[in-house]
């Protein structure tokens, strides 16, 4: 245990020095950055804000059962199965069945996008149905059903907020999904919380539309940014699926912002053809079920470009053109829970943090070297370099600091201690049986091996479960100590091993006390 050869001492320096070094990396300055890497401060340290969405499926929902409208009646046809006083609701659809048996067995079934083919006690595909009486039964989404539609709604919402957010410019954020439902948002550093929320809680579905007074294809009526009451047409022109990019600008001579956009081709062909057909009428630009603006078409745009105009501000034009490149949330979002930490708070946590760690560390460098003098101050080496390397592997991984972090660090103080404590107290013991101050110490670490992997092994087992399943702070404390405990192992076995092992051989013919 105490033989070292060339290449293993060459190795133990070299893993060594390339990941502490990577703990200097946070005290670099702005200007002169070598390497863009650091431990990122968490919403409690630099204070932020917290924000927890949910999503809001119920419209999502009423499309998604209007479009299976058409597959089960075409399912009926193909089937000759007859019904009738067929009626869309909200989130289902009654209707009259012929052969409730026959209904039954083609439902249950069919192996298409309608049902799953592999029926179970729990009913898990996506469309259920119960019996309203006298024949008539109403077919709507299954638990199964719906929790899909969720599912793939929060995915498509977290990446959509991400965009947003990251559009913003706001540095380390954290967008986690938290439960079937909701979204954990976390904006270390924002200043502009109010901002933010206006920008997440807009669904931002855009869509072109005629001004029309023809009442036969249906209408809506919207009101316009100046207050005016337009008959809009029901039927789409263009969506905002066809853009592929959007920014502000300054268009007129009265320097009024407005947005400028960009469509893909097919997009740039339907809203050629349309205003083609259109020249001299109204197109309302339509934004979240509101009139932005609604221009005159003068001529076919056939260039796939565009101008946004509604007597915006820049930032009003600058956060619409970011809502548009992000694309359209799925369902809207509802903010359920928000706390904002200022500054202030944060910079008293990471004093009172630091000020624990320092308190901490001295206590145990005084304690171990009183203990065991000189061994005592390889273990307190062995604990800077392992502080080292932990803020090191921290850096690399581009890691957030939170609160929790700090208290699992001051932890990983103490367990690194414990280990070199077990293996000195283990070699006093055999140094009282023992001739040779060589095969004591050498029995010594080979036989406090097993306690301290033991000990640091279940540690680390508890860290493992803590960030599988606990929430952002409890995560934090648990990479901190899982870290921590890696690193205690490697400066402790080798690093401090080394160091040992070099006293001992240079003083083996002398009487060496620990």
């Amino acid at each position: 245990m105490l033989n070292f050869t060339k290449i293993n001492v060459f190795s133990i320096y070299l893993i060594f020095f390339l990941i502490a070094v990577f703990s200097i990396l946070n005290f670099q300055s702005k200007d002169n950055v070598l390497i863009d890497k650091k431990v990122n401060l968490g919403l409690d340290l630099q204070g932020g804000s917290y924000l927890l969405l949910e999503i809001n499926s119920d419209s999502l929902i009423e499309e998604k059962i209007q479009s299976k409208v058409i597959p089960i009646k075409k399912l009926f046809k193909e089937n000759n199965l007859d019904y009738s006083d067929f009626k869309i609701k909200k989130k289902s659809f009654t209707l009259k069945i012929g052969d409730i048996e026959k209904f039954e067995l083609i439902f249950l079934s069919k192996k298409d996008n309608l049902v799953n083919p592999y029926i179970d006690n729990y009913r898990s595909f996506e469309l259920d149905y119960k019996q309203l009486g006298n024949n008539e039964i109403e077919i709507f989404f299954s638990k199964f059903g719906l929790l899909t539609i969720n599912n793939a709604a929060l995915k498509q919402s977290i990446e959509i907020v991400r965009r947003r957010i990251d559009d913003v410019g706001t540095k380390e954020p954290t967008i986690l999904q938290r439960g079937e439902k909701r979204i954990l948002v976390e904006l270390p550093g924002l200043k502009d919380p109010e901002r933010i929320k206006k920008l997440l809680g807009k669904t931002a579905q855009l869509n072109f539309r005629l001004v029309t007074e023809n009442l036969e294809f249906g209408v809506d009526n919207l009101t316009s940014e100046t207050g005016e009451v337009l008959k809009i047409s029901k039927r789409i022109v263009m969506s905002g699926e066809n853009l592929i990019d959007a920014q502000p600008s300054i268009q007129n001579k009265q320097n009024e912002p407005t947005v400028s956009f960009t469509l893909d081709r097919l997009g740039a062909q339907k809203f050629g053809r349309a205003t083609t057909d259109n020249v001299g009428k109204r197109l309302a630009i339509v934004l979240d079920g509101k009139i932005i603006s609604a221009p005159n078409i003068n001529e076919p745009i056939t260039s796939g470009k565009g101008v946004i105009s509604g007597n915006f501000t820049f930032q009003e034009a600058t956060d619409l053109a970011l809502l548009l490149r992000s694309g359209a949330l799925p369902t809207p979002l509802v903010v359920v829970e928000e706390r904002t930490v200022g500054p202030d708070l944060g910079e008293d946590s990471i004093k009172s943090g630091i000020t624990s760690l320092i308190v901490g560390f001295t206590l145990v460098i005084f304690f171990m070297f009183y203990k065991y003098r000189v061994f005592g101050l390889i273990a307190n080496t062995a604990l800077i370099a392992n502080l080292l390397m932990l803020v090191g592997v921290l850096t690399i991984l581009e890691a957030t600091l939170t609160l929790p972090g700090i208290a699992g660090i001051i932890l990983t103080v103490g367990m690194a201690v414990d280990a070199n404590v077990l293996i000195f107290e283990r070699i006093k013991e055999e140094l009282k049986t023992e001739k040779s101050i060589i095969h004591a110490f050498d029995t010594g670490y080979t036989k406090a091996k097993i306690t301290v992997l033991d000990a640091n092994i279940t540690t680390l087992i508890a860290a493992i479960i803590l960030f599988a399943f606990g929430s952002g702070p409890v995560k934090g404390f648990a990479i901190t100590l899982g870290i921590g405990i890696i690193t205690t192992l490697f400066t402790a076995y080798f690093l401090a091993r080394h160091l040992t092992s070099m006293i001992v051989l240079r003083n083996k013919n002398k009487e060496i006390k620990i």
